[in-house]
């Protein structure tokens, strides 16, 4: 089974503790490392690194209950098999749990450009830090590099990047949630640059899309305001500040509404993460790609930013 996706999964220790102890053996550990580019049975497990297959088989109850790896019962030669495939392809481990009251008016995380947990991109794509590009240009494995957390500038022409902000509003008064912000800077993708090349750029929260955003060009006329001076000046400059607001009324894009998608449709209390997708969808009207810029690049010194607020300030 070929795996197209990247897939990091976050652990939080305050909550998530379960899943380091089922890691805290060699064996499972080796097992699900062998499952990164393989999909096993536990026979063939147990043949590989050499552990009886008992072993091989409470192993993986253990990883299954914590939800890293994937399996399903499949024909044998011999009979019914249970293959099995790592769901995860890296983990990441955030010791410090939030420091929210209800006093609290509003609770902001700034996550960087290149620390999404998932993608699925096609060419012209790329990865760009304040210093240098990041592996190879229009090679999508690239976006793979544990390197993507120093990008500034993420560019692709079609596909999707997601990012998982930790749900602070499961720390804050239940129902006191009264508006989600979301903000980046965005353009268009094209070789070169066309400031009238138009994408449409969607966005989806926990697997809801909020709206569709129309960006009107790739900004080449001028180098942005804080874009690197090693950048070509003929390759993409800066983009639009995009604000993106879903409150119990409906979704706004710079105080237009865009969507009847209200606050409660994106189950905020059911999700110990709030999952942003940004892409060009499949059946977009203008499939132009994408340029997202972080800190450093563009015009605005800022990462993508997420604000929840308790009341309607």
């Amino acid at each position: 089974m070929k795996q197209n996706e990247n897939h990091t999964l976050i652990v939080d220790i305050s909550r998530d503790y379960h899943v380091l102890k089922v890691l805290g053996t060699e064996v499972r550990v080796r097992i699900l490392e062998l499952l990164q580019n393989h999909e096993l049975n536990v026979t063939e497990i147990a043949r590989e690194l050499g552990i009886p297959q008992s072993t091989v088989t409470t192993s993986i109850l253990a990883l299954e209950e914590a939800g890293l790896i994937n399996s399903y019962n499949a024909n044998g030669v011999k009979g019914g098999q249970k293959r099995c495939k790592a769901r995860y392809n890296e983990l990441l481990v955030t010791f410090t749990p939030p420091n929210i009251t209800k006093e609290n008016k509003m609770v902001e995380v700034e996550m960087p450009v290149g620390l999404f947990t998932s993608y699925n991109v096609s060419t012209p794509c790329g990865l760009c830090s304040r210093e240098s590009i990041i592996g190879f240009l229009d090679v999508p494995s690239t976006f793979y590099s544990p390197e993507r957390i120093n990008a500034a500038l993420v560019w692709f022409g079609k596909g999707y990047v997601e990012y998982k902000f930790p749900n602070n509003s499961l720390y804050m008064e239940k129902g006191s949630i009264k508006r989600l912000e979301l903000s980046l800077e965005m353009s268009s993708e094209t070789p070169g640059t066309n400031c009238k090349w138009l994408s449409d750029i969607s966005i989806c929260i926990n697997e809801k899309e909020i709206g569709v955003w129309t960006s009107p060009g790739d900004f080449g006329d001028r180098r942005g305001k804080l874009t690197p001076s090693f950048w070509k000046l003929e390759g993409s400059q800066y983009g639009i500040l995009t604000t993106w607001e879903v409150t119990d009324k409906g979704t706004f894009i710079d105080r237009r509404q865009v969507s009847e998608v209200k606050l409660y449709d994106l189950n905020l209390d059911k999700h110990h993460s709030i999952k942003v997708r940004i892409g060009i969808a499949e059946k977009a009207t203008h499939s132009g790609g994408i340029n997202i810029f972080g800190k450093g690049f563009g015009d605005y010194d800022q990462d993508i930013i997420l604000k929840l607020y308790p009341d309607n300030s």
